[in-house]
C-alpha cells in the first residue's frame, strides 16, 4: 500500500513515474494518461490517426502471437525493423482503417493495463496529441494522473526519460486552472523550458540518440511533432480507439 503522503491526494492534477506510479495514483484518479513518447504512446497516436485500433499487451513473447490470433488482430513485429507494423511509429503507415493491432510494450502497454485494472479511464498521451488529451481530461473533470512511463536500465530498473517528462508537461500545461501537485508543476516547467526546440530536445536525449543510432531518426521526428492531431486514444474494452 502506498503511504497517503505519496499519493498527491491534495491535488487534482498529479504526476508519477512507471508502473509503481500507476499503482500509486490510478486507484484515486478518474483519468490516467500514459506518456511513453519514445515510442508506445506516439505509436498509439499514429495508429489512431490511421483509423486503426491498438490493443496493448504486456509481453513480447509467444503469448502475444496467440492472443492476436485468437482475436483476429495483427501482431506488431517485435523487431522495429519489421517487416510490417512494429513499435516504430514510422512503420505504422501500412495500417489500414479498421485494422486492429496488438502492440506489446513492457513499459507503456503495461502501465496502460494497470491503469485500466484500477478502474480509471486510460488515455495514451504524447506530444502529438498533447492539447487534445488535456482538453479531453479537463472535460471529464475529477482527478487526473499523468504517468511518465520512463525507460529501463539494462538491470531492469526504471530510467526516468526526459522525453516522457517533457511530454507529460505538455499535457499538464493545458490544465492550469486545476490544483497541480509539485511533481506535475515541475513537468510543466520542463516542457516550457524546451518548448521552442522539442525536436532538438528529443534528438539529443538518451532515448532519441539510441533510436537514431539504430536507424530510427524518423521515429524521433514523428514523436517531436506537437499537436499534430486532435484525436485522443482512449482505452475502451481493451483497445485504444480514437475519440
Amino acid at each position: 500500500m502506498v503511504p497517503h503522503s505519496l499519493d498527491q491526494h491534495a491535488f487534482d492534477a498529479r504526476l508519477e513515474w512507471g508502473q509503481a506510479g500507476v499503482e500509486a495514483l490510478a486507484p484515486h484518479a478518474d483519468v490516467v494518461v500514459i506518456t511513453d513518447v519514445l515510442s508506445f504512446s506516439t505509436s498509439v497516436s499514429v495508429a489512431i490517426e490511421r483509423g486503426a485500433a491498438v490493443i496493448p499487451y504486456r509481453l513480447r513473447d509467444g503469448t502475444a502471437r496467440r492472443h492476436a490470433r485468437s482475436i483476429g488482430a495483427t501482431l506488431a513485429n517485435p523487431s522495429r525493423r519489421g517487416p510490417g507494423p512494429s513499435l516504430s511509429p514510422s512503420s505504422l503507415a501500412c495500417l489500414a482503417r479498421g485494422e486492429r493491432l496488438v502492440l506489446p510494450s513492457p513499459n507503456g502497454a503495461t502501465c496502460a493495463l494497470l491503469g485500466a485494472d484500477a478502474g480509471a479511464t486510460v488515455v495514451a498521451g504524447c506530444l502529438r496529441n498533447a492539447a487534445a488529451v488535456a482538453a479531453f481530461a479537463a472535460e471529464r473533470g475529477g482527478t487526473m494522473a499523468v504517468i511518465a512511463a520512463g525507460e529501463r536500465w539494462p538491470s531492469g530498473e526504471l530510467r526516468p526519460a526526459v522525453e516522457d517528462l517533457v511530454g507529460a508537461g505538455a499535457i499538464l500545461a493545458g490544465w492550469e486552472l486545476m490544483r497541480m501537485s509539485p511533481e506535475a508543476a515541475v513537468a510543466v516547467a520542463a516542457y516550457r523550458s524546451e518548448a521552442d526546440d522539442l525536436r532538438g530536445t528529443l534528438d539529443m536525449s538518451g532515448s532519441g540518440r539510441e533510436l537514431a543510432d539504430a536507424g530510427f531518426a524518423e521515429d524521433v521526428r514523428l514523436a517531436a511533432e506537437l499537436d499534430a492531431t486532435d484525436l485522443v486514444p482512449v482505452l475502451v474494452d481493451g483497445a485504444f480507439v480514437g475519440r
